[in-house]
C-alpha cells in the first residue's frame, strides 16, 4: 500500500529525489506525484521543464490541482521528447488532419448513398427512366476514390 508516493514502513525516496540524488523529506512536494516505482515519469518532466521549475509550478498550485498539473506536464514532456519541435501540438495537428480526412470520406459516402437512393427510386417509380439515369460506368470513378 502506498501513502503519498512512499511505501509504508520504509523511507524510500520518490523518483524525483532519487534522480536528483538528494534526501527525500517527509514534506517533499514531488513524492505524491512521482513515486519511486515510476522513475521515467519524473525523468522526462525534469528533462523538459527542469526540477526547479516543476517545484515552483507545484508549489504555486492548490493541492487539489497538482495531480492534474503533473499529468499535463508528463504528457507534454513525453510529447516533447518524441517531437522536440512541435511537442503535443504536433500530435494535435495530426489528429485534426485525420478528423478532416474522415469527415471528407463520410461526406462522400453520404453523397454516394443519396445518389444510389435516387437511382433506386427513379428506376422503381419509372422503369423507362432508367435509360435516362446516369450510369455508374459513364460517371467515371466511384465517389469513394479520393
Amino acid at each position: 500500500m502506498k501513502e503519498s508516493g512512499r511505501k509504508l514502513g520504509a523511507l524510500s525516496p520518490c523518483a524525483a529525489c532519487k534522480l536528483l540524488r538528494r534526501r527525500c523529506a517527509q514534506d517533499c512536494v514531488f513524492a505524491p506525484y512521482f513515486p519511486a516505482d515510476e522513475p521515467q515519469k519524473f525523468a522526462s518532466v525534469h528533462k523538459v521543464f527542469g526540477a526547479s521549475n516543476v517545484n515552483k509550478m507545484l508549489q504555486e498550485l492548490p493541492e487539489h490541482q497538482r495531480s492534474d498539473a503533473v499529468s499535463s506536464m508528463v504528457y507534454e514532456a513525453n510529447a516533447r521528447v518524441r517531437d522536440p519541435v512541435y511537442g503535443c501540438v504536433g500530435a494535435i495537428s495530426s489528429l485534426q488532419r485525420q478528423i478532416d480526412s474522415l469527415q471528407t470520406q463520410l461526406a462522400l459516402a453520404q453523397a454516394e448513398v443519396v445518389h444510389m437512393r435516387v437511382r433506386q427510386f427513379t428506376s422503381s417509380s419509372n422503369p423507362g427512366a432508367m435509360d435516362m439515369a446516369v450510369d455508374q460506368a459513364t460517371m467515371g470513378e466511384s465517389l469513394w476514390s479520393c
